[in-house]
């Protein structure tokens, strides 16, 4: 981490950049320094082993940088630009500069913050013929994406429990901190049955066709709505996470609307996502999807407990928001 800290540092200066970048802002994940200028954003990755991801040598980050371009041009095609270097030559660090190459960053243009999803509905600026239009861009993806014996293996009962084992083994240490221990306890419970009484559903899934490559991160702080609609961001650090159901990668922002408490317009992009689709089989592990993304987003979130990068005050709000995650799994889990 050493290196990152000087490369951190040095993207804070303007004379860093190949380009005037006016103000310069970070913004952190947990996997992620984002680096808004007033036209582009720099993305570097941390250098961070999460078990299910692993960014530790800058070889590793480069092909994850790579991957992240490639993915993310099925949807946005002129947001995501390049993979920068990030060069130190005599002490100075500059991106697309001299010398030795210690970094390297995924380039983007920005996008007006004022026109991301997340804060359109928090102005009720959303409504069902922008969810109709979302619907059919992630069915028409869907469509598209490709599918094969080696993708379509994700889809299997052991996968997928390999998947609810990891984050039930991964939230363990935070029980009681970020989720109840009786809501632990029943999530397990009704996930484990739910799917093994189900094995026969998720093989009949990869018969059909429907377990394919897919974005892996569908809510609305990854949507800007502009002139057009773009749907980025989508999973590069593990194919496991983004090799999935295509019912899976809806529920993403099915839950996220209930989230968000629009739960009208959720069920409007249910419906609609199935009659664009034909895809019956959807509603039949709708909430079991629900409630495994829902329970993903409050351990991601979480996971900010315990990162030296990020202030207390951020990490109470981590705690808050992962607390409501968690409950709302817990919700999905009772109907199952």
């Amino acid at each position: 981490m050493e290196s990152q800290t000087q490369v951190i540092q040095a993207l804070m200066k303007p004379q860093s950049y190949p380009e005037d970048p006016g103000r310069i802002e970070i913004v952190q994940t947990h996997i992620s320094f984002v680096f808004l200028t007033k036209s582009f954003a720099y993305k570097v990755k941390k250098a961070v082993n999460l078990g299910f991801l692993d960014f530790t040598t800058l070889e590793k980050r480069l092909f994850f940088c790579q991957e992240e371009l490639r993915l993310n041009r099925r949807l946005c095609d002129d947001m995501y630009l390049e993979v920068a270097t990030i060069n130190k030559s005599n002490d100075v660090i500059k991106i697309k500069g001299k010398g030795e190459t210690i970094e390297y960053a995924v380039k983007m243009k920005r996008m007006p913050e004022e026109k991301i999803m997340t804060k359109l509905l928090d102005e009720n600026k959303v409504d069902s013929e922008l969810i109709d239009k979302i619907a059919k861009i992630i069915v028409e993806f869907h469509a598209k994406a490709e599918t094969n014996n080696h993708i379509g293996e994700f889809g299997a009962f052991t996968t997928i429990k390999t998947n609810w084992d990891e984050n039930f083994e991964q939230t363990q240490r935070y029980i009681e901190k970020t989720i109840e221990e009786t809501d632990f306890i029943l999530i397990k419970e009704r996930i484990n049955n739910f799917m093994n009484k189900n094995k026969l559903l998720f093989q009949s899934r990869i018969t059909e066709g429907r377990v394919r490559d897919c974005h892996g991160d569908i809510h609305s702080g990854n949507i800007f709505v502009t002139d057009k609609i773009y749907i980025f961001d989508a999973v590069e650090v593990n194919e496991r996470f983004r090799y999935s159901d295509v019912a899976a990668d809806m529920a993403f922002l099915a839950m996220d609307l209930d989230f968000k408490g629009k739960v009208p317009l959720s069920e409007f992009f249910v419906r609609k996502y199935i009659e664009y689709s034909g895809d019956q089989g959807t509603a039949k592990l709708l909430q079991f999807y629900k409630c495994y993304r829902a329970y993903v987003r409050g351990k991601v979130i979480g996971f900010k407990l315990a990162d030296p990068n990020i202030g207390n005050k951020e990490k109470k709000v981590a705690t808050i928001e992962a607390k409501l995650y968690f409950k709302l799994a817990a919700n999905y889990a009772k109907n199952l």
